[in-house]
Order: C-alpha cells, then sequence, then structure tokens
C-alpha cells in the first residue's frame, strides 16, 4: 500500500482550502484518507500553513511519499529539511545538538525572511492607501474649486476709461 501525503480540496470555488492529509496512493483525491496532519490555505498572502511537524516527519521516516506541492509546503516549513539532518545524526556526521542548532538557525532565518515579506505588504496596503486618499483630497478640492468658480458671478467691468475720454485734451495732446 503506498502512502501518500497529499491534499484534500476543500472550500468552494475560486476559493480553495485544503487539507494535508496521509492517505492510500489509491483512494480518491477527496476521499478516504488516513490521518490529516495540517491544513493549507492560499488565498492568503502569504499563504497559511498549518501542520503538525512532528507527525509529518514521523510518516516521511515511515516511507510516505509527498506529492510535489505537499513537498514544497513541507520545504517551505523545515520538515524535509529536519528529516535530511535527521539522515546525518544517523549517519554519524552530525550531533543531535548540532542538528538542532542548525535547524534552530534555519527556522530563525525563515521566520524573519516571512516577517520582512509581511511588513512589506502591510506597508504597500498603507501607502496605496494613502494615495487613494491624498489623490481623492485633491479631486475634491478641484470640484470645489470649480464648483466656486461656477457660482461667483465674474467682477463688474470699471469704467477707468470713459473718464479720461470725457476728459478735455490740451493743446499739447492736440
Amino acid at each position: 500500500m503506498p502512502v501518500k501525503i497529499r491534499l484534500q480540496r476543500h472550500g468552494k470555488k475560486a476559493a480553495a482550502f485544503f487539507h494535508i492529509v496521509i492517505a492510500d496512493g489509491r483512494a480518491p483525491r477527496d476521499g478516504k484518507f488516513i490521518e490529516k496532519i495540517g491544513t493549507y490555505n492560499p488565498t492568503t498572502n502569504p499563504a497559511t500553513i498549518l501542520i503538525d511537524n512532528e507527525k509529518a516527519l514521523t510518516w516521511l521516516d515511515n516511507g510516505a511519499q509527498p506529492t510535489d506541492t505537499c513537498r514544497a509546503i513541507l520545504s517551505y516549513k523545515g520538515i524535509m529539511f529536519k528529516k535530511h539532518l535527521q539522515g546525518g545524526v544517523t549517519k554519524g556526521a552530525l550531533t543531535q545538538e548540532q542538528a538542532d542548532a542548525k535547524f534552530a538557525k534555519w527556522t530563525a532565518d525563515k521566520e524573519a525572511k516571512v516577517e520582512g515579506k509581511v511588513s512589506k505588504l502591510d506597508n504597500a496596503k498603507k501607502d496605496a492607501y494613502k494615495k487613494r486618499m491624498n489623490a481623492e483630497a485633491d479631486a475634491k478640492a478641484a470640484k470645489a474649486a470649480k464648483i466656486e468658480a461656477k457660482n461667483t458671478p465674474p467682477p463688474a467691468a470699471e469704467e477707468t476709461a470713459a473718464p479720461e475720454a470725457d476728459a478735455p485734451q490740451t493743446e499739447a495732446e492736440a
């Protein structure tokens, strides 16, 4: 019985939500499964992944084969790296402390990278909001100026040239 780690689709049309399950390779995609080990929501940015690392690692050690997408998810969460380090410990290339230190460093770097992306997206969202509000305020001011110009009567023409015409001309001017 080939055991697979794969995604089981849930959610409605155009709003997919997946369960990460351990299933027999012959079972249908959304059918019978052995164990649910996590969830994956690709509609958020960055994607939300909740997974039981220990169960996933246990199933990988027991020979479960992840699908391509699940392999990418497991790599993203560091489970494949931890399996790799455990292989090094088993072979004697690393001690358990060294493996744990490497994994802790990798986890800290990954969390910093994800936090950087989240803060960058948040700042971009705030900047877009400020830009939209400034554009709206400018449009509102332009519209108010246009209405003000339309409602004010034009200035009356002053007759400053008329008194000069009525004034008697001097001999030097003639």
